[in-house]
């Protein structure tokens, strides 16, 4: 069986922790910024973990992690 390709977008954006799950940053944090309210834009600061189903998809994209 040949290899299986990574996506290289997921690979830059996304990493797994030790126990399975996935590690991303949060979104909507590129421009427009003044619509957003300071509560959303504080909280999404630094990473989060995906949700199970978001979570599934990714893993298919990063096989080997």
């Amino acid at each position: 069986m040949p290899k299986l390709k990574t996506k290289s977008g997921a690979k830059k954006r996304f990493t797994v922790t030790s126990t399975g799950k996935v590690k991303g940053s949060p979104a909507f944090l590129s421009h427009n910024l003044r619509k957003r309210p300071q509560k959303m834009k504080r909280q999404a600061r630094g990473t989060m973990i995906l949700n199970k189903s978001d979570a599934k998809i990714v893993k298919q994209f990063i096989p080997y992690a």
